[in-house]
């Protein structure tokens, strides 16, 4: 494996880790409208309280990685989603500051606009992210110097909204599925009932945007011929699904919760492998932005793999710390959200 397929391995392994990690903490946000009464509410928030800010290092990580170990493709995927990426961090910052200064008056006036700021800015994040990843699938058309050409309306096609909604059905899913296992009571019933009604939405999306995108992405299982084993990681994704329901309904949300992982994870395998070795697909006659045409020197590409190995684990340790502390239900204190 050269340095340019390990530094792509590591960017899928940093986009797994965040997908999966605040793919939780945003699924409950995007759920949070569906809480009802000021106990209920600050249970929520204080679900993942302690652990959104913890799982956004993957999220900055995997930015920092891109820009250094591919710049090009950097410069032009941030280029072409320019607005998006704007909205993006407004939203990540409003989810931030909403968790936050929630709590600090009583007024319910206040609290309503924190609460309506904090599901917005959830499901703005994950729309956003899925929509990008739709127009990373499907391809962008781009020049001779690797700008791209199209139009702000034309990121949001059929396909890449599709792509949107279901990331949407995958975080509410996977944020239902760990809410339940942080709460109990009252709440904890409730989310019972959402556990199954968002997994039948994401089974319904994804054979949707399975569908779509062997209709329109033509390309996507096109390295499925040179690697026939990647076809072991398909069937392990069908068995993860399949053992959601089945968890859920023996009563053992632990499981549902490490193959709702399983699936996610098994989800940017499949983008990848849709992908590889390209990092931004080009729709029009112009070459796509690849790991040859797009990386960094061989230098460089070698120093941030040592970086790479020294820090990842030390980020890796600091998650596990944190989920270890704050194990358990969740109960309210005079230190709560």
């Amino acid at each position: 494996m050269d340095l340019a397929t390990l530094w792509f391995v590591i960017l899928g392994v940093l986009l797994a880790g965040y997908a999966i990690l605040d793919g939780f903490d945003l699924g409950v946000g995007i759920l949070y409208p569906l809480v009802r009464g000021e106990t209920e509410r600050r249970l929520a928030l204080n679900s993942i309280g302690p652990l959104w800010d913890g799982n956004e290092v993957w999220l900055v990580t995997f930015g920092g990685a891109l820009f250094a170990a591919f710049p090009e493709a950097y410069a032009t995927a941030l280029s072409a989603l320019y607005f998006p990426v704007i909205v993006l961090l407004f939203s990540l910052i409003g989810r931030a500051i909403s968790i936050e200064f929630r709590s600090k008056r009583p007024s319910k006036a206040w609290r309503a606009y924190w609460d309506a700021s904090f599901a917005l800015s959830s499901a703005t994040i994950v729309l956003i992210f899925g929509v990008a990843a739709g127009n990373m699938m499907r391809g962008i058309p781009l020049d001779a110097a690797h700008e791209h050409q199209g139009t702000l309306l034309g990121l949001f096609d059929g396909y890449s909204l599709a792509v949107g909604v279901f990331a949407l059905s995958v975080c509410a899913m996977h944020g239902s599925i760990f809410l339940y296992l942080k709460t109990e009571g009252a709440l904890q019933a409730k989310v019972h009932g959402w556990m199954w009604r968002t997994f039948f939405v994401f089974l319904a999306m994804y054979a949707l945007v399975t569908a779509l995108t062997l209709a329109y992405v033509p390309h996507a299982t096109a390295n499925f011929a040179r690697w026939p084993a990647a076809w072991i990681v398909v069937v392990l994704e069908v068995l993860a699904i399949a053992n959601i329901p089945r968890a859920i309904h023996h009563g053992r949300p632990g499981y549902a919760f490490v193959s709702s992982s399983c699936t996610i994870a098994a989800l940017v395998f499949l983008f990848g492998m849709a992908l590889f070795p390209s990092l931004v697909v080009s729709s029009s006659e112009h070459p796509s932005l690849t790991i040859e045409n797009a990386a960094s020197s061989e230098a460089t590409l070698g120093l941030m793999a040592i970086i790479a190995a020294i820090g990842i684990p030390f980020v890796a340790t600091y998650t596990a710390i944190v989920y270890w502390v704050f194990r358990g239900k969740v109960k309210l204190g005079k230190f709560s959200y």
